[in-house]
């Protein structure tokens, strides 16, 4: 699908800011436009920016619960009561479980950690799970990346005797469970400064409070920053503030000195020896540890990443790739199965603005891999449903600037549960209520949505012209990194580019372009490619002017310093965008 191309010039007030930056950045003027979007004002804020540095974390104590959350766990530890760690089977559950339970290790063993099956627990916390606890003696768990709607389970494990601290970020109900403390930033009279951590990072935070309260110096904490720059990037929460500092320095450990489990991970990937990136967490490293989640138990991911053998960390990172390789092959099935059946379908369902797809044989760990698929193709809400448990369950993924869990919340009463984010929710529901899920799901979509919200944009961030890509202007690029929602890769526009005379098709079936490129504003020549373009060969090499969307990029198949590459993302040929 074609995106709008969108560029918001700076505001009067915006306007004055840049200008005062720009005494700060004068030799390289593209920069001060970037911050200024970002929101950054000042040249103070543009040092911290450039220098994330762990001084400038919030306070934890500023999360409501969080000296509560405290005063337990340290109660917990001085009575020797027996203390559980319990995650959802994700990225961010897997390693705020790992994280959480790494740490308390170094000072408390009587402590063990639980994954629940997606198969046969389904999501959060079970009565029988909880049985089970209480069996084994657990008098306290800290339940993470999950917990925030499990009112009835946390008041019969209380019952029991068994005492919960939720480490949560997803959206609360009104009513809270009766937990010992809530650690949620989400929470609506939460006054904690940064709203979007990751649940490994809520994690992280109780951790950071328990070092504090009892005078533990920070390092062995920060030395585990890298599993929460892992759970960053791959819930694809904010790379901004508290985030983007925990990411920074989560980034510098997986590329100095990563965690064991990790390390197996980065060998597995041919990380090894790379300067590895957020873009490699996300289809890299995270993918694998989601798989064993998916397709078999997210315990052995937790078993992975706390492992201190390295042999052992290899032989279970091993299986795990394997987990992932079975993974693509059931995604590659289950979406063309899902497209078959959306073309099957009359004109009138296809005018529909948003996807509602059921198939009770599905596998129950892709189907959120294939609403993610089926949102970016058709640029609609999806929800993808299988049969589990019962129950038909699925996913739903969202397109940029719709709230989809809004959408799904007013079918509420026809749901057994639901929960998640703006973009991303699971949910289930008895088989016969998904005819009247998907008609009010319709509903609510096109009573709301906006005309602007169903067409996909490529926001632009500045316009250059190949003479203002110098090499400081790079340097300074550099640091804008680790990219992500709220501190996106930069893209930019060129207008009326055109072949320097030695472009030429590359790939299998010639389909991507190796584009040389100037424009007028110097006899720079910089190169590009751009991938699954063919259409447009023609015309550039018939040396016609085009305009272009694209990213920077650093070429590392050439070993020049400072090559660069302008990874294209669309070209315009017609001047319509």
């Amino acid at each position: 699908m074609i995106s709008k191309w969108n560029y918001l010039p700076l505001t009067t007030e915006q306007q004055k800011s840049e200008a005062a930056l720009a005494q700060r950045y004068a030799t390289v003027p593209p920069v001060s436009e970037l911050l200024v979007q970002r929101g950054i004002t000042s040249i103070e804020e543009a040092e911290r920016f450039f220098r994330p540095s762990l001084r400038d974390l919030h306070d934890p104590f500023l999360m409501p619960d969080m000296d509560k959350a405290v005063n337990r766990l340290n109660r917990a530890l001085g009575s020797k009561e027996k203390i559980m760690v319990y995650g959802d089977y994700d990225v961010d559950g897997t390693t705020a479980v790992a994280l959480v339970y790494k740490y308390l290790q170094n000072f408390y063993s009587n402590i063990d950690y639980y994954i629940p099956t997606r198969y046969e627990d389904g999501y959060g916390i079970s009565r029988h799970t909880i049985d089970e606890f209480a069996q084994q003696g657990v008098c306290l768990v800290i339940i993470l990346d999950c917990g925030i709607k499990a009112i009835d389970e946390i008041a019969y494990a209380a019952s029991l005797g068994i005492d919960f601290i939720i480490c949560d970020h997803h959206v609360p109900d009104e009513t809270r469970p009766p937990a010992v403390a809530i650690l949620n930033p989400k929470l609506e009279e939460c006054t904690y400064p940064f709203k979007d951590l990751s649940g490994c990072g809520v994690g992280f935070k109780l951790m950071q409070a328990f070092s504090m309260s009892n005078g533990i110096d920070p390092c062995d904490l920060y030395a585990m920053l890298d599993l929460v720059a892992v759970s960053i990037a791959a819930d694809i929460v904010s790379m901004t503030d508290e985030n983007r500092i925990l990411a920074f320095h989560g980034l510098k450990r997986l590329n100095s000195n990563p965690n064991t489990g990790l390390r197996a991970i980065i060998k597995i990937c041919q990380l090894l020896g790379h300067e590895i990136t957020i873009s490699d967490v996300i289809f890299k490293i995270g993918p694998r540890i989601n798989a064993s989640g998916r397709m078999q138990s997210g315990r052995e991911a937790v078993d992975l990443l706390v492992s201190r053998d390295m042999a052992d960390a290899l032989e279970r990172a091993r299986a795990i790739d394997q987990y992932n390789k079975d993974r693509k092959e059931l995604d590659k099935r289950i979406t063309t199965e899902a497209n078959a059946i959306l073309d099957s379908r009359d004109p009138g369902e296809r005018l529909m603005k948003s996807i509602v797809i059921y198939n009770k044989d599905w596998h129950k760990g892709i189907i959120g891999i294939v609403a993610s698929r089926l949102t970016e193709l058709y640029y609609k809400p999806a929800v993808v449903l299988t049969f589990s448990n019962g129950l038909a369950t699925g996913s739903a993924r969202s397109v940029q600037g719709f709230d989809i869990y809004s959408a799904v919340d007013s079918c509420r009463d026809l749901l057994e549960t639901f929960g998640g984010h703006t973009y991303a929710v699971g949910l289930s529901m008895k088989e016969e209520h998904i005819h009247e899920f998907t008609r009010r799901f319709e509903k609510y979509i096109a009573d709301n949505i906006t005309v602007e919200q169903q067409t996909p944009l490529m926001d632009i961030d500045a316009f250059l012209t190949f003479a203002d890509i110098s090499n400081d202007f790079l340097a300074l690029l550099r640091k804008f990194n680790p990219y992500g929602p709220g501190n996106t890769k930069p893209v930019f526009c060129t207008r009326a580019v055109m072949d320097f005379g030695t472009s030429k098709l590359v790939g299998r079936s010639s389909e991507h372009i190796k584009l040389e490129l100037v424009d007028n504003t110097s006899g720079k020549v910089l190169n590009g490619i751009a991938f699954n373009m063919s259409k447009y060969f023609e015309h550039i090499t018939a040396g016609k002017p085009f305009d272009i969307c694209y990213t920077i990029e650093e070429n590392k198949h050439i070993s020049a310093p400072n090559a660069i590459q302008l990874l294209i993302k669309e070209i315009n040929i017609d001047n319509e965008r």
